[in-house]
């Protein structure tokens, strides 16, 4: 780097660095600086929403003070006419403040249908890609509070069990990488106060806004809860106290996978009849985590499809069938699966 860029460099981070003067960001980033606790180069995914973007000042400053190298990303999805031209004008935003913007393009067919989902699936599919060509082992989400709600709510929707319901994690792992959600326990005012006060700018996706999704749903009825009198410290507890449930089961499928499960030398699983005789819910996991394991699926097989093959196993003394890529086996009492 030459002399002149190195100097417009710091002038930048000096500027950046100011910033912490005002009282509520130093508190909003010494939480984050505090929850963080990273000493490797990471990326930073990037949408243009508030949270994302009030991300990438809290991680630059992140990187100045530890001396990190972040990498920033963008996904242009294609899904709308001018979503390329948005990418662009959010990385013409932040240039300014030497958080260098990388645009990643979606190629290829566009669904019809499931689009949010598939679009979010593609998104993490690009940024994991990415990170394994750089090596790096994490990747930062601008997740936060209010996502936290709104999935809870969501998958209630759907019917989801305990495990579903606290998804949302603040490091979950795809592919290896680390995905990482620093601002899960971060309010969004405090986000957009960041954006309004060391940028001017955000974007506002116009989906947001679209009631046929239903995270907009959500979202809207949690806006109507919140007008209705919802406790917000009453429900983050409510969150933690099923969080802390949903770890003790963690703890016994782990358990009954150690010590009821036996793997070949071909990784396939042999499973003991005690493997069976756990609670419902134990039996249920354990055997999701095999399906997932054994058919090198990113994705659980379908809740009401294990319940189905643990109705066979309890029911029928022999049993050949496929599900989530693997064959399921029973031969007696003996059960087995192996990779389809």
């Amino acid at each position: 780097m030459s002399l002149k860029n190195l100097n417009a460099q710091n002038k930048t981070h000096k500027i950046l660095l100011n910033k912490l003067k005002d009282k509520r960001i130093l508190k909003i980033y010494k939480k984050f600086e505090k929850d963080l606790n990273l000493n490797s180069n990471f990326i930073v995914a990037i949408s243009g929403g508030p949270d994302s973007i009030a991300l990438s000042f809290l991680t630059k400053i992140y990187s100045i003070k530890n001396f990190l190298n972040v990498k920033y990303y963008i996904v242009d999805h294609k899904l709308r006419n001018n979503s390329t031209f948005e990418a662009k004008n959010v990385q013409k935003h932040l240039k300014p403040f030497s958080i260098n913007l990388n645009i990643l393009t979606w190629k290829g067919v566009k669904p019809k249908k499931n689009i949010q989902s598939i679009a979010r699936n593609k998104r993490y599919e690009l940024l994991v890609d990415k990170a394994k060509r750089l090596r790096i082992e994490h990747i930062l989400l601008g997740h936060h509070l209010d996502d936290l709600f709104e999935n809870f709510f969501i998958r209630l929707l759907r019917g989801s069990g305990l495990n579903g319901l606290v998804s949302l994690d603040k490091e979950t792992q795809r592919n290896k990488v680390n995905l990482v959600r620093p601002l899960i326990n971060f309010d969004k005012n405090d986000l957009i106060y960041i954006c309004n006060h060391v940028f001017g700018f955000y974007v506002e996706d116009p989906s947001n806004q679209d009631i046929k999704f239903k995270r907009v749903k959500v979202r809207n009825f949690l806006k109507q809860l919140a007008l209705e009198g919802l406790d917000r410290k009453k429900f983050i507890l409510t969150i933690k106290n099923l969080k802390f449930a949903n770890e003790n089961i963690k703890f016994y499928v782990q358990r009954n996978l150690k010590k009821n499960v036996t793997f070949t030398n071909t990784n396939n699983a042999i499973l003991a009849e005690d493997f069976f005789i756990q609670s419902d819910e134990v039996v249920f996991r354990s055997l999701a985590e095999l399906l997932k394991l054994i058919g090198k699926k990113y994705y659980h097989v379908r809740g009401k499809k294990i319940d189905n093959i643990i109705d066979l196993i309890k029911h029928k003394s022999s049993f050949k069938v496929t599900l989530g890529g693997c064959l399921i086996k029973k031969i007696n009492r003996t059960v087995i699966l192996l990779k389809e």
